[in-house]
């Protein structure tokens, strides 16, 4: 492979860092030729380095490179050491599972491990969500100090379906939910049609900076005889987590 091919073989890579995408708008973001892209990614997909769902697809970032990633920085590398445990979470619930850390007002989805269902969800690595409106959101803010989470409510918070929850005091009573079982559920709040469930990756102080979630289509999840089934998934997937960054 000559210099510029690995250059823009990296310049691929920093693009789909952004989010998956596929061949056309990979070409548009890079300003390559489609045919020049498209062999770029079939050697990187080759290599392990980023993978696609299906023919014709989106292409993402693979396994091999996070590997790579987590054996340059051991133990800084939650993508890396999240990975089997959101495959695990996945064949387990056979729903897509998530992990995700906050980002100001937002979280900042890291990374997907996406079930082989009949109806596909919408795979948001790489795209901020209001902290508010999701699950893994909720985790996070229910271990907040309470100054920051005092500020954070008096301020004016974005609605993303009509069922976001935008009052400060029901946020509140969610947020002290979450501290007592353990996980938080979101049915339609965030994006209609879908509704997840999450639970807090615990650092050694007890503070929390990342949670892990499922989501699934509205019609069939939750079942309505797994709900707390499923809490209990995803809790066993973040305590999970958090002991092997604490090894690592």
């Amino acid at each position: 492979m000559s210099v510029q091919s690995i250059e823009r073989a990296f310049t691929l890579l920093r693009a789909l860092a952004l989010g998956p995408a596929g061949v056309t708008d990979l070409a548009d973001r890079v300003e390559l030729p489609k045919s020049t892209v498209a062999r770029l990614l079939s050697a990187l997909e080759t290599e392990g380095a980023v993978t696609q769902n299906e023919i014709g697809g989106d292409y993402r970032l693979g396994d091999g490179l996070l590997d790579i990633a987590g054996a340059a920085q051991p133990g800084r590398n939650l993508v890396a050491t999240a990975r089997p445990h959101l495959l695990e979470l996945m064949e387990r619930s056979n729903e897509t599972a998530g992990i995700s850390v906050p980002d100001g007002r937002d979280m900042y989805y890291l990374d997907h491990a996406n079930a082989e269902a009949e109806v596909q969800v919408r795979d948001w690595t790489g795209e901020n969500c209001p902290i508010h409106a999701v699950p893994s959101g909720l985790a996070v803010m229910a271990y907040w100090p309470d100054k920051k989470l005092d500020a954070f409510l008096r301020s004016d918070l974005t609605r993303t379906t009509s069922w976001t929850i935008v009052d400060p005091d029901e946020i509140r009573d969610r947020l002290e939910q979450v501290r007592s079982i353990g996980y938080a559920w979101v049915y339609e709040e965030f994006a209609d049609g879908i509704n997840s469930i999450a639970a807090p990756i615990f650092e050694p102080d007890g503070s929390v900076e990342s949670a892990v979630h499922i989501h699934g289509p509205a019609y069939r999840f939750p079942d309505p005889e797994r709900t707390h089934d499923l809490g209990i998934l995803v809790m066993e997937a973040a305590a999970s987590i958090a002991e092997h960054l604490a090894i690592d």
